[in-house]
């Protein structure tokens, strides 16, 4: 069994994120990690993580920054094109982790961190 190219997306300093990184470095599961912070929102990649998730999946419409978001931009995400202009420009809208197990975002996509599916994924 091959291991597969995990990519964990998000932000150093969210829990969840932390949690994810911990768990795969505990299994000893190799992942690269992209910080949105320093490396940015990997736009190209948005339009399949909506395909595999969806919007109501993605978007963290929760969080503090959406509730600072004007009325106009949360409207804006009522489309997958709106959606996606927000998240390139307010990363921390976007659930994280996002995960990309097959190392691109037209293979397996998740969001967030559930240890027993995590497991089912990387038990193949």
């Amino acid at each position: 069994m091959s291991t597969p190219t995990i990519i964990i997306y998000g932000i150093p300093n969210c829990d969840t994120v932390k949690k994810a990184r911990t768990w795969l470095t505990d299994h000893g599961v190799d992942y690269q990690f992209h910080d949105f912070k320093k490396q940015g929102v990997p736009a190209e990649r948005l339009p399949a993580w909506l395909k595999a998730v969806g919007r109501d999946k993605l978007l963290n419409t929760k969080g503090t920054t959406w509730r600072k978001l004007e009325a106009d931009v949360q409207a804006q995400t009522a489309s997958d094109a709106g959606a996606i202009e927000v998240m390139k420009e307010h990363a921390s809208v976007i659930k994280r982790p996002v995960a990309e197990w097959d190392g691109n975002a037209s293979g397996r996509v998740t969001v967030g961190f559930d240890a027993d599916k995590w497991n089912d994924l990387l038990a193949g």
